[in-house]
Parts: structure tokens; C-alpha cells; sequence
């Protein structure tokens, strides 16, 4: 089978913060032949960074907090509208991921990365949205992070903290920490921490 398909029609349904287009596609079907005209949405968010910051000499991880629209949608999750996550902004013109990854973490945690590594990249719901992720693992010292950062023009009032890997992994198993990417990462460090106390 021949993998292809066809944009037979794109229309911007929405510009703002973001922005959310109609499409009318074709693709081929894996029992061959063509599939019917398929009309589907796509919210568009482009490319993204998130960072895992770990001590592994102290083997704590950096989280941060902050105010998410997304619980906003469902009304039975208002108080967990400030949700527990990992450093994270988009790709502007210009940039590379890397440069992304050093500049949030300057930005939203006042962290300074001794070390870049990057642990994969992968879409977080590819059904609707165009976000591609590049998750990294940033080597820190953790002594002195902490308090309140983010900048003022772009409305961030990011709460961060530091806590022991074992905290961190606690926070997923019982619900605390609700964003995929942060869930991915910590279960990477999980599994790759001690080659990185090594």
C-alpha cells in the first residue's frame, strides 16, 4: 500500500491565541482504494519544548504550577484548574528546540541548564491538534530553586518548587499531577535516572 492523501480543501475557521482550521481530505485505505471525503478540524498549535530540570546529585525534579484553561472546560475540575507541570513554551520563528528548552527554563523556572539532552518527541493528541512536542531532560543544580517566575508581558504567574524523584513519582500515582507530558517525563526519569546519578 502506497501511503498518501490529499488536502482537497482548508478553511480557517478561527484566528486568535490560536487558531482552528477545517479540512476536506482523502487518504489512501490500507484494504486499498481511496477512503470517502472526510471533513475534520484541526486546532492548530505547532511546535512545542517541555523540559524535565533534575538534580541527579540531590535527585529532586523541578515542578511548576500555574493556571490552565483546559480544566476550565469541565466544570466538576475548577479547583484543579492550576495543575502541576514541567517547564514548557513554543518554537517561534527562528528558533531551534534546543534554544527553546534553555530559554524556558531561564524564563519559567530561573533555572540555568548545565546540560541539554533530548529524550524524544511525540504528538500529544494527534486526533485533532498539530502540537508536536520535544521533550528534553535538563541537568540543574536545585539548591536554589524556587518562588514565583514567568514574564509579566506574557501574563505567566508560575509558581516553582523542587521535591525528592520519589515526591514527583508519588504525585503521578495518586492523581496530583494530571498533564500528560510531565506524567511522560517523570516515568522516563523513572526508568533512566540511575544512568544519570552514574
Amino acid at each position: 500500500m502506497k501511503k498518501q492523501f490529499k488536502v482537497l480543501k482548508q478553511e480557517t475557521m478561527y484566528q486568535g491565541f490560536f487558531s482552528l482550521n477545517r479540512y476536506q481530505v482523502q487518504h489512501s485505505l490500507f484494504a486499498g482504494g481511496n477512503s470517502e471525503i472526510l471533513t475534520r478540524e484541526l486546532f492548530q498549535r505547532g511546535s512545542c519544548v517541555a523540559v524535565l530540570l533534575y538534580d541527579p546529585d540531590a535527585d529532586k525534579v523541578v515542578i511548576i504550577e500555574q493556571f490552565r484553561m483546559g480544566p476550565v472546560g469541565q466544570p466538576e475540575r475548577h479547583e484543579q484548574a492550576w495543575l502541576l507541570e514541567i517547564v514548557a513554551g513554543a518554537i517561534e520563528d527562528g528558533e531551534t528546540a534546543e534554544q527553546v528548552a534553555y530559554r524556558e527554563a531561564e524564563e519559567e523556572a530561573g533555572c540555568v541548564v548545565k546540560e541539554m539532552r533530548l529524550i524524544n518527541e511525540f504528538y500529544t493528541s494527534p486526533g485533532g491538534i498539530s502540537e508536536r512536542i520535544s521533550l528534553f531532560y535538563g541537568r540543574v543544580n536545585a539548591d536554589d530553586v524556587g518562588g514565583i517566575h514567568g514574564l509579566d508581558h506574557e501574563h505567566e504567574d508560575i509558581l516553582v518548587s523542587t521535591v525528592s524523584f520519589a515526591e514527583a513519582y508519588a504525585m503521578i500515582e495518586d492523581g496530583r499531577i494530571e498533564s500528560a507530558i510531565p506524567i511522560i517525563a517523570i516515568q522516563w526519569l523513572a526508568l533512566n535516572k540511575h544512568k544519570l546519578r552514574d
